[in-house]
C-alpha cells in the first residue's frame, strides 16, 4: 500500500493513501443516502482522525472534477450529491478498506447528520441582558411548537455547553420537563 496522503491528525489505522480516502467520501455519501455538505463530510473525517483535513478537501475536489460526486444549491447551501459513477466506484472498491474505517465512518456520519436534523427542526435563541443572557429553547418541527423555554444564564460559556446540550438530546429535556410536571 502506498502512503502518499499527509497524516497530521489522522489517528492509528486512519488513512494515509489518497485513494482511499476517495473512496472512503464516496462509500460515506452512498451509505447515508442523503445530501451532504462539504463541511458535514469533513467533520466526519476529522472526529474520528479518519484522514488529514486538507487531504480530504482536496480528494471532495477531485471526486467532483472527476464526476464522482456533484455540488449542488440546495436551501441556499451547497451540497453534495454522489453520482452513478461515484456509487459504482464505493461499490466495487469499499472492501478495501478496513471494516473498522468503514464502521467508524459510518457512525460519526450518523451523529453528524442527526446533529444537524436536530438544528434544523429546534432552534434556540439568544439575548443579551443586563446580567447575562436569556436562552430561549424551542423544540418541535416547521408545523407544531412543543416547548419553548427561556431560562436565564449569566455567561457565554454557560449558553454555549447549554446549546450544544440540548442538540445533542432535546427529547431529554421536554421528557424531563414533563415529566417533573406529571408526576
Amino acid at each position: 500500500m502506498e502512503f502518499d496522503a499527509l497524516v497530521a491528525g489522522v489517528e492509528p489505522g486512519g488513512l494515509t493513501n489518497r485513494t482511499d480516502i476517495k473512496v472512503l467520501l464516496c462509500y460515506i455519501i452512498k451509505s447515508i443516502d442523503e445530501p451532504i455538505s462539504k463541511m458535514q463530510l469533513n467533520e466526519i473525517m476529522q472526529e474520528e482522525g479518519l484522514a488529514n483535513y486538507f487531504e480530504v478537501n482536496q480528494a471532495i475536489a477531485q471526486l467532483i472534477s472527476q464526476g464522482n460526486l456533484e455540488c449542488v444549491e440546495e436551501d441556499s447551501h451547497q451540497i453534495l450529491k454522489i453520482t452513478q459513477k461515484g456509487i459504482e466506484v464505493a461499490d466495487m472498491l469499499e472492501r478495501d478498506l478496513p471494516r473498522t474505517v468503514r464502521e467508524k465512518a459510518i457512525n460519526s456520519a450518523i451523529r453528524v447528520s442527526t446533529l444537524a436534523r436536530r438544528k434544523q427542526e429546534n432552534k434556540v435563541d439568544v439575548e443579551e441582558t443586563e446580567g447575562g443572557y436569556n436562552v430561549t429553547f424551542h423544540l418541535g418541527d416547521e408545523k407544531t411548537e412543543l416547548m419553548k423555554l427561556t431560562i436565564f444564564v449569566v455567561d457565554k460559556i454557560q449558553v454555549e455547553t447549554i446549546k450544544e446540550n440540548f442538540f445533542n438530546d432535546p427529547v431529554k429535556l421536554y421528557s424531563g420537563i414533563i415529566a417533573s410536571l406529571t408526576v
